[in-house]
Order: C-alpha cells, then sequence, then structure tokens
C-alpha cells in the first residue's frame, strides 16, 4: 500500500510512533539515516530536513555541505525489531540542495528519472534480487569471527542447517515491513543462505533491496551471529553474489527482452566497477558458477546472462555478476540504460553460448569478450566509456573510478 502525507501524519499520531528515521544511501549504496521526532515530519515534508553532507561518502567536501531530505511517504514502514510501544518507522528520502534543486550523487533519485524517461519510450522494467550472505559466529565481545554458523551445503535441512531459524525470522520480519519474500535455502558454502523475494517496480526493488540488507544485518546480530555480504568472504569457498532478475515490456515492442540483454552484455564491461566495487569481487568471478564470460544462455549457471525456465509474465533475464555490496538504486539505473540503447539502437541478441564456459576448451572460450580481470581494470573501462558519461553524473563517476 502507498500512502499519503496525510496519511502518514494520522498513522504516525494515532499508532503511538516516537521516531522517524529518515533513510538515504550514500553513493555507494550504504544505508544512512537521521531520526526525527512526530512533531517534525510536517517541517520535512514540508521543507525537508537538513543535515551536514561532508561527511557522507561521495556527497562533497565541508564547502556547501548543506542537503535537505525529503521523505517519500509511500516507502513508510514500520521496524519491527524496535520496542512496539513508542514505535519507530522508517521512509525513504529524495536529497536536494538548499534551492531545492535535485542533488546530482541521490542515486534514488537517479534512478526514478531512469525511470522516467524509459516510460515515456513505453517501456517499462521490473527487477526483482537474489543476494546471499554468510552467517558468522561472533566472539565474547561481539567481534565478527570467520567462523560459519555451520557446516552445511546447498539446501541442506536442519539440524546440519543451522541457519533455517535465523532465516525464518528475516523472511517474517520482511513480510512485516511489507516485503514478500518467495523463498530461502542454505546455499553451498559453509554457513551461506540466500533468500529471494518477488520483483516490483525499479524503485521499490532497489528501496527493498537495502531494507533486505539491513533486516539480515539486525536479525543475525539479535541471534549473536554477524552477517557478511561481501563478494568473497571465505578463501575456496564460493563467493556471494546479488543475481539481479529483470524483466522488460513496452507497447509497440514484439518482445523487448532480447533488446536489452543485447544492451546489457555490450557495455557489461564498462558496467563492472558499479556492480562489483571491491578488489575482492574480481575474485569471485569464474569460481563456484559466477561468471567470467560476457555470454547468454537458456538455464546455464555458467554464463553472464541466464534465462531461467519460467513463461510469461515470469520470464525474465538473470543477471549473474552483481554482488551484495553493489548500490541497487545505480545497478537497476545503469541496466535500464543499457537496456533502452538496446531498444532504440535495436541491437542484436548474440547467439547463445549453450556450452559450460568452466569447462570448455581454451580455444572456444577465446571467442568471448570477459569481465574485467580485477578493479584497475573495471575502472579503466568505466572512465572511457561513453555509455557511462551519458548516464552518469561527473561526480559519481570520478568517486567510483578515482
Amino acid at each position: 500500500m502507498k500512502y499519503s502525507r496525510d496519511e502518514v501524519r494520522q498513522y504516525v499520531a494515532e499508532d503511538d510512533v516516537k521516531f522517524i528515521r529518515l533513510a538515504f544511501c550514500d553513493i555507494f549504496g550504504k544505508q544512512k539515516n537521521i531520526s526525527i521526532m512526530p512533531a517534525e515530519l510536517d517541517r520535512a515534508f514540508e521543507y525537508g530536513i537538513a543535515f551536514d553532507a561532508s561527511a557522507i561518502a561521495g556527497f562533497g567536501g565541508a564547502v556547501h555541505s548543506d542537503l535537505f531530505l525529503h521523505p517519500d511517504p509511500a516507502t513508510i514502514s514500520v521496524l519491527p525489531w524496535r520496542p512496539e510501544n513508542g514505535k519507530v518507522v522508517r521512509m525513504y528520502c529524495s536529497i536536494t540542495h538548499p534551492d531545492g534543486s535535485p542533488f546530482g550523487a541521490d542515486t534514488r533519485t537517479l534512478l526514478k528519472k531512469t525511470v522516467a524517461d524509459a516510460e515515456k519510450s513505453g517501456v517499462s522494467f521490473a527487477f526483482g534480487s537474489e543476494m546471499e550472505f554468510y552467517l558468522f559466529q561472533t566472539d565474547e565481545n561481539g567481534a565478527p569471527t570467520k567462523i560459519p554458523h555451520d557446516q552445511a551445503g546447498y539446501m541442506d535441512i536442519a539440524p546440519e542447517d543451522r541457519g533455517e531459524n535465523v532465516r525464518r525470522e528475516i523472511c517474517l520480519t520482511l513480510e512485516q515491513m511489507g516485503i514478500k519474500p518467495e523463498s530461502s535455502h542454505h546455499e553451498e558454502g559453509p554457513g551461506q543462505n540466500e533468500i529471494d523475494f518477488r520483483y516490483s517496480d525499479p524503485v521499490t526493488a532497489a528501496d527493498d533491496a537495502v531494507t533486505f540488507r539491513a533486516v539480515v544485518n539486525t536479525v543475525a546480530a539479535r541471534n549473536g551471529l554477524w552477517a557478511d555480504f561481501s563478494p568473497k568472504p571465505l578463501e575456496g569457498k564460493p563467493g556471494n553474489g546479488m543475481h539481479i532478475n529483470l524483466s522488460a515490456h513496452g507497447n509497440g515492442f514484439e518482445d523487448a527482452l532480447p533488446r536489452v540483454m543485447a544492451g546489457i552484455l555490450t557495455h557489461a564491461a564498462d558496467m563492472t566497477a558499479f556492480l562489483n566495487r571491491t578488489e575482492d569481487s574480481y575474485r569471485r568471478f569464474g569460481v563456484s558458477k559466477a561468471p567470467r564470460y560476457i555470454s547468454w544462455s537458456s538455464e546455464n549457471r555458467s554464463q553472464l546472462i541466464r534465462i531461467p525456465a519460467a513463461q510469461g509474465e515470469y520470464r525474465r533475464a538473470e543477471l549473474r555478476s552483481p554482488d551484495p555490496l553493489c548500490n541497487p538504486y545505480l545497478a537497476f539505473t545503469l541496466l535500464m540504460a543499457a537496456g533502452m540503447e538496446g531498444i532504440r539502437q535495436k541491437i542484436a541478441l548474440p547467439e547463445s553460448a549453450d556450452l559450460n564456459l568452466f569447462t570448455a576448451p581454451a580455444e572456444i572460450r577465446a571467442a568471448y569478450r570477459t569481465l574485467p580481470e580485477n578493479l584497475s581494470e573495471a575502472k579503466a573501462a568505466a572512465r572511457i566509456s561513453d555509455f557511462i558519461r551519458r548516464v552518469l553524473p561527473e561526480e559519481i563517476l570520478r568517486q567510483y573510478t578515482r
């Protein structure tokens, strides 16, 4: 349900809400927030709430550092882990300069603009994320260790799978916040888990991905554990991926998805620095079903893009290279922009790679382009990309490639 400002005011007044968290992300996708009291809600809606942006990654220096948060009433959600008496709610925000102009490094607003541009062309997108994470034990001081919560394997059950109750609590918490999980299971790595939730429009899907990480971290801590979303937490074990499922529909387009896929494949290397922003991200590629080659196939999990076995409204493409540390607003923006370029330029989708690229002979693999080998190579590809410069503001490009 999407709430209006008046409905939020009424809810806050009638349901014993004592704290309102105004949430946003830095350019790298790390969630931040400031809490206000209910008496400040009208001011927040009317004028915004000022904050010092100089201490936020990618938001600028000490000069002209004031920015304003403007809460989106449609995103209000109770934080179920906070007290029932004296509730805490959260709303995601847009960010502006003091004169009201949009702040260029606000990736949520950038995604909203990209959605609007696509809709003007008659194309609508939907996204869903599958994020993997490890659960590690903590020491006597509550600090994280590298000792996995269990030694279970793929889709094992209790008692080997000790993460079952944690995943259950995460799913129930997400439901209380209006996010609908579809499935959950133990992954291949020791202590590794995955929870998938239903696809939705791009902005809601990005909001949900950011909320998901916060819920997992919170529930893990409540259980005396540490959740790790990093791309390669354990040497020699599977890394954490953030598989992004997307679909595209448009008036006048017989089938938009192949063109969208072609655009994404064309610009895959240029986008990698934003989808995989740490050095460890590149140690994950080419291992344990994480892709290395720029290719696609139906169902084949060794490819960069696969088409899962689904029909009708569930037909989608799954991009398998991103990891959970990426900024979902930025990731969805880039994927939509690349997809729209594929549609506008009628880029032809290359032939599918219906083979296992992990075991294929070297002479066959040599025919395929690869993702960047390391972070430096990915940054270099982004710096020289005309596509990236058309899509992203200079301040975001500079922060990611410096």
